[in-house]
């Protein structure tokens, strides 16, 4: 019968511990996104018209209005989690609360049975009744064997008491628990309403303003192609160079060693956000209207250090056309791109350690002096940097 007890306390409290270190888990990701959420307030906080709001303004609240998603969605999570811990506590105390109705109805029966035995017929009687010495001990330890027996099953009642006591005092922890999450999750859904309704009015307003926005945009594309003419210059350059020179040791070792860090590369800025992901996508106002990034922007306020991803050579420095400076290093086949800089702190063929310091992003005027850095990743193709750089 003990080990029915022990079965109990083992199953069930590897059932909540599981279910706290997921719970745990998911209050550190809401920490982390609340904290995402507080920087961004930050680079919008010189925004306080929707009037003058720029598409900049308009893509950093639109990554905030999804920070705000994830948390909703997280305390979602957490709200299902402890809903489900509940119904397993629930089912656990009415499993406990049958077994010790039925082991109190056995216990009391053996011990009304055990009392009208003896009454009748005495411990020491029946031991001294035996034919012989050797039965008699025999009785003796029938006896105490079945003493034994009843300690263990009043200290299995006695467990079973405990927990489930404890039981209930979980459940109602995790009650008031959800209703503090409930709160919680109000909170952020009237937070979310107030963020989607200024980012419609944001948009309105510059929907007004579509001309500028074809400008804008008829702009950053002529950029955009002016740094990849340049780049496809460079790359080939670089493919011509390799035709008669191969990669050394050092530079093998190093493309290697990049592409093992696959999703655990530094940023190439401390902080930021990201306002333009890899890929083509959707106009954010303009409709009918996609645009193609061959890399991510980030964008971050006040002074913003660019540094180096990764160990490797600079290959190349050169200024891009209304695009300031860009500067791209080598890992071995991987090239990693830095656009938008001033104030370049290495020259071509330094050799640059992980998280050295490349130049300063460029701070524009135009955009509340917001910084925005286009990072790039290129091996035969452009690649998706999200996929290199570590998760926040």
């Amino acid at each position: 019968m003990k080990k029915i007890a022990l079965i109990y306390f083992g199953l069930f409290y590897v059932l909540f511990s599981l279910n706290g270190q997921t719970r745990a888990e998911l209050e550190e990701q809401r920490k982390k996104t609340l904290e995402e959420i507080a920087y961004v307030d930050n680079l919008l906080s010189v925004t306080t018209e929707e009037k003058s709001a720029s598409l900049s303004a308009l893509r950093i609240l639109n990554n905030k209005v999804k920070l705000r998603e994830n948390v909703i969605e997280g305390l979602n999570g957490e709200i299902d989690l402890l809903n489900r811990r509940i119904e397993l506590n629930r089912i656990a105390v009415e499993m406990m609360e049958e077994d010790l109705r039925l082991m109190k109805k056995d216990y009391t029966t053996a011990v009304v049975n055990a009392y009208r035995a003896r009454k009748l017929n005495p411990d020491i009687v029946y031991i001294l009744s035996a034919q012989d010495f050797n039965q008699g001990y025999k009785r003796l330890k029938y006896l105490q064997q079945i003493s034994r027996i009843r300690r263990n099953e009043a200290e299995i009642i006695t467990d079973l008491l405990k927990l489930v006591d404890e039981s209930k005092k979980r459940l109602e922890i995790d009650l008031d628990n959800i209703s503090e999450l409930k709160n919680r999750e109000l909170q952020q859904r009237n937070l979310l309403t107030g963020e989607q309704n200024r980012r419609s009015r944001m948009v309105r307003n510059l929907t007004a303003r579509e001309r500028q926005l074809q400008q804008e945009l008829e702009q950053k594309r002529k950029i955009a192609q002016r740094l990849e003419k340049e780049l496809a210059r460079l790359i080939e350059e670089e493919k011509k160079r390799r035709t008669f020179e191969t990669l050394t040791p050092e530079q093998k070792l190093a493309g290697d060693d990049f592409k093992s860090n696959r999703g655990k590369l530094p940023w190439p800025v401390e902080k930021g956000v990201i306002t333009s992901r890899y890929g083509t996508h959707q106009h954010p106002v303009l409709k009918y209207v996609t645009e193609k990034n061959d890399g991510i922007d980030i964008t971050s306020r006040g002074k913003t250090v660019a540094r180096s991803v990764f160990r490797g050579e600079v290959s190349t420095i050169t200024a891009i056309q209304g695009g300031n400076m860009t500067v791209i290093i080598r890992h071995g086949n991987f090239l990693t791109v830095y656009n938008n800089l001033v104030n370049v702190k290495v020259k071509r063929g330094d050799i640059v350690e992980t998280k050295q310091e490349i130049g300063e992003v460029f701070a524009d005027p135009g955009d509340s002096f917001n910084c925005t850095l286009k990072f790039m990743i290129f091996e035969q193709k452009f690649l998706d940097p999200e996929e290199w750089i570590a998760k926040i």
